[in-house]
């Protein structure tokens, strides 16, 4: 059964810093693209960051230069490294990957993010 586990969320003063974890279980992502949405509550699910198996990366706007999304096809694992943290950025991060092979879609279960003083 293919498993993302997200960890490495919590309160972090604006400005500062959290690197997310995110653990691939049940299969072999090398042929998954893979990413970061996040969601606050009542609004819809939004994209952060994505990238494919080739390291090809792309990201929303307003996370563009303090963002940075990486993977280790190794490990089986995708990180998000978030610098310079704002208020706005404060929401339940959950980690994506989908087959480039079958189109297949998983989602982790999230994890939270709060960014204030």
């Amino acid at each position: 059964q293919v498993q993302l586990v997200e960890s490495g969320g919590g309160l972090v003063q604006p400005g500062g810093s959290l690197t997310l974890s995110c653990a691939g279980h049940g299969t072999n992502f090398i042929t998954y693209s893979m990413g970061w949405y996040r969601q606050a509550p009542g609004k819809q699910r939004e994209l952060v960051a994505i990238i494919n198996r080739w390291d090809t990366a792309h990201y929303a706007d307003a996370v563009k230069g303090r963002f940075t999304i990486s993977r280790d096809n190794d490990k089986n694992t995708l990180s998000l490294q978030l610098n310079s943290l704002k208020p706005e950025d404060t929401d339940v991060y959950y980690c994506y990957a989908t087959s480039d092979i079958t189109s297949r879609a998983y989602w982790g279960q999230g994890t939270q993010v709060t960014v204030s003083s």
